[in-house]
């Protein structure tokens, strides 16, 4: 994955000089960003604070590993219904019940 140039922190600062007053043109100008970066990170971050951007990561971080948690109970769920299908399939050896 490609490493961002800015940091959260970076990004939340320059929304706020917007915020005061600068002009988003102006902005992307001084920082080197396009006008779509501009607004993508507006209608993300919004009017978001600095704490509330790293609690945001943080629970992004948390519901990826929780969904690598959950696929790999659903393979292994999976794998075992088919392994008792396998056995539940092999005919019994050494007379009747």
């Amino acid at each position: 994955m490609k490493k961002a140039r800015f940091t959260q922190d970076q990004i939340i600062e320059i929304l706020k000089e917007h915020q005061a007053g600068a002009t988003a043109t102006d902005l992307c100008r001084k920082h080197g960003i396009s006008d779509a970066t501009f607004y993508t990170w507006r209608s993300k971050y919004g009017e978001m604070e600095v704490s509330e951007a790293r609690r945001l990561k943080a629970l992004e971080e948390e519901n990826a590993k929780l969904k690598r948690l959950l696929a790999e109970s659903v393979m292994d769920v999976s794998t075992l219904k088919e392994l008792l299908a396998k056995n539940s399939r092999r005919p019994v050896c050494g007379g009747t019940p």
